[in-house]
């Protein structure tokens, strides 16, 4: 009685290379002042997923992100 080979689930690096889609040029990124995010103010809280970042206006005039 012969024996079989063992199956072999295909392994990733067995498929066939296949060239990337190229999904074209990106968008250029949204663009806005500080002065407009902060309207006059030092301070804004940003609510992303489920938690705040605070962006700060120091007195350097340099912007802190900081959870």
């Amino acid at each position: 009685m012969s024996k079989l080979p063992a199956s072999r689930h295909p392994h990733p690096s067995d498929a066939p290379a296949r060239p990337a889609a190229s999904p074209g040029p990106e968008p250029p990124a949204r663009r806005i002042s500080s002065r407009e995010l902060l309207e006059g103010g030092r301070e804004l809280v940003i609510q992303h997923l489920d938690r705040e970042y605070h962006l700060r206006l120091t007195r350097n005039d340099k912007l802190i992100l900081t959870k």
